[in-house]
């Protein structure tokens, strides 16, 4: 497995496990942070994983006492080293597979139209691409929840807002260039809105806070009003 290893601070190490978002690469993130949630190292405080790369922060004066008087930094890539070259692609656990209902269009998906102009298609093609896709959850990050998702068609892809709005509704779904999102909470946001979902994302009270996380799969599935507020009923 390739990877190089950079300073974060003083009190963290940054692994790029590769250059480019890819699924290759994301199963080597998946596998190194399947390996630190099962064997947390004694020095490790938490880890962070993202596209490309996994950050854990650690202790320094913790790692400097248990270093021989190594710098920090240099004492904890001693130790990461063996492990990652250990790690295989394998070692990542089987991926959830999660179904999000979606009410499209309306007040709901204010952008639904917009995109549908921006790609030359109707609305329904758009409401179509969206809820027919497979897609991959990459990580999580912005708000507490907010699934980064991978694996949208080009087919309707759309820019950012010109102007962000000042707030959007929990639960909202978007689409930001080739990206598809869901707000959890409410939020600033400059995506585009199609559609909301009645499932909760993020659930504090819970014993795990949110409802997806990095490597699950996503279908979504389109809902009419009626069953969208049965759902959202049904959730409280």
């Amino acid at each position: 497995m390739r990877y190089t290893l950079h300073p974060l601070g003083d009190d963290a190490v940054l692994i790029e496990l590769g250059k480019e978002i890819s699924q290759e690469t994301h199963q080597k993130v998946q596998s190194l942070t399947a390996f630190l949630e099962k064997h947390p190292p004694e020095w490790m405080i938490e880890y962070i994983p993202a596209y490309t790369t996994v950050s854990i922060f650690y202790n320094p004066i913790e790692a400097y006492q248990l270093s021989n008087g190594q710098l920090p930094f240099d004492f904890v890539c001693s130790l990461i080293k063996p492990l990652i070259e250990e790690l295989t692609e394998n070692d990542a656990s089987e991926p959830q597979i999660v179904e999000i209902p979606v009410c499209y269009g309306g007040e709901f998906g204010p952008d639904l139209d917009f995109v549908a102009e921006h790609n030359g298609i109707t609305p329904e093609e758009v409401i179509e691409i969206h809820s027919s896709g497979s897609y991959l959850v990459y990580m999580i990050g912005f708000a507490p929840g907010f699934p980064f998702i991978g694996g949208m068609s080009e087919q309707i892809a759309a820019p950012r807002r010109d102007t962000p709005r000042l707030k959007i509704p929990e639960r909202t779904v978007g689409i930001a260039g080739m990206q598809t999102g869901i707000y959890p909470i409410e939020t600033p946001g400059g995506w585009q809105l199609i559609g909301r979902t009645p499932v909760k994302l993020f659930r504090p009270m819970d014993e795990s806070p949110t409802l997806l996380k990095a490597g699950d799969k996503i279908k979504f599935k389109s809902i009419s009003l009626e069953e969208y507020y049965h759902w959202e009923e049904a959730e409280q």
